[in-house]
């Protein structure tokens, strides 16, 4: 095993013992399996569709009272909650793209495909990265989510790079250019069937994907022509941005610790196991329902199977194995500003990790300090 040299142990407080996170669990993964109820492993497809029913008719109301009350007052209220709700939808999406949705694949492919299109996401393109995430991740090389830089690849990034990757709020823009482009340092969009993402049977697919995502595209850009830009900007275009940022949001801090730096894996010291203890659950008060408690992400990283209104009690089932492994997420108050300051910290702190090193941590850059004027 080799470590960097930013490589530390730590503890909760001086009276506990010293906890290494990035040390092999004392478990295995089917321990945590056999905790977990066997009715959370059911999928129900009417529940789940009562779900996307749910969503749509809040969406629906809102767009309807947008054309009420048409006033600012009610656009500065319609702007959040309408962009909160395109997340919403987002999960659902994503679900299907897990079969955690139902055990139908061509259900799962026919929600999917309208969620994702309508708030312009390939769905095929994204689901079969998002399944190499899942499959990777805490890997530094192959991990697709938030991916650390290699201390190499972060200095050789121009100026402009690193404003927008570590900047606040500028990272939580970043997610239509990561479909379009991916990370820094790898090549590939989700909406080319030929892109080394996708293997040649998942060409048809990821075209299809894309097919659906420019009829999408099209069709708000000829509701902008027979109505207003304007309208459509505001229907539309800014909730997708404030979904944009919910998106960026909730998946950064689901990959970055606060009270203490996790490990990202190499080579031999990786396993599908200890990868998926490096996420992190978040409480995000009273948004959780409506965003189908992600924030539950442990469990969800090493089962992605299990339905979402099942999470939660599958992670309490789970947390009297994970133990130490399992880090209780703070409790939010309504507005959760906790996370928006841990978004912060992390951003100033966690930059690259070293080149070389089985198990490393991230580390920060002076210059970026001296840049910020800090």
């Amino acid at each position: 095993m080799v470590k960097d040299t930013n490589t530390l142990t730590y503890a909760a407080n001086e009276n506990q013992k010293y906890f290494d996170p990035g040390a092999p669990p004392p478990f295995k993964i089917a321990e945590i399996r056999a905790a977990i109820p066997k009715h959370c492993w059911v999928k129900n497809p009417w529940r789940s569709l009562s779900y996307v029913l749910r969503d749509l008719l809040v969406i629906t109301a809102l767009v309807a009272a947008a054309f009420h009350f048409n006033n600012w007052f009610f656009w500065l209220l319609y702007w959040p909650i309408q962009g909160t709700m395109f997340w919403a939808l987002f999960v659902l999406g994503h679900d299907c793209g897990h079969g955690s949705f139902s055990d139908s694949t061509l259900l799962n492919s026919i929600v999917g495909h309208i969620l994702h299109s309508s708030i312009l996401v390939p769905y095929h393109g994204w689901r079969i990265s998002h399944k190499t995430h899942h499959q990777n991740h805490g890997h530094v090389e192959k991990d697709e989510s938030w991916v650390p830089l290699t201390k190499k690849t972060y200095t050789n990034l121009n100026i402009l790079t690193r404003l927008g990757r570590f900047t606040v709020p500028l990272p939580l823009f970043a997610y239509p250019f990561y479909l379009v482009a991916r990370s820094p340092g790898k090549q590939g969009s989700h909406f080319n069937p030929y892109s080394t993402l996708f293997s040649p049977s998942e060409r048809k697919e990821v075209a299809i994907s894309s097919l659906c995502w420019f009829i999408m595209f099209s069709l708000l850009f000829y509701l902008s022509f027979i109505t207003t830009p304007l309208l459509i900007l505001k229907l539309y275009g800014i909730p997708y941005w404030i979904f944009i940022m919910w998106l960026d949001f909730v998946t950064y801090l689901h990959h970055h610790g606060y009270h203490q730096k996790l490990p990202w894996y190499r080579g031999k010291e990786w396993s599908y196991l200890r990868g998926g203890l490096t996420t992190v659950d978040r409480d995000y008060g009273w948004v959780n329902n409506i965003h189908h408690d992600i924030g539950t992400h442990v469990i969800h990283h090493l089962f992605p199977q299990i339905p979402h209104y099942h999470i939660v009690e599958a992670t309490q089932a789970a947390k009297p194995v994970l133990g130490e492994y399992y880090r209780e997420p703070e409790k939010s108050a309504p507005i959760p500003f906790h996370l928006i300051k841990y978004l912060i910290q992390s951003m100033r702190q966690d930059h690259f990790v070293s080149d070389i090193g089985d198990i490393v941590y991230y580390q920060s850059d002076s210059q970026l300090y001296k840049l910020h004027g800090e």
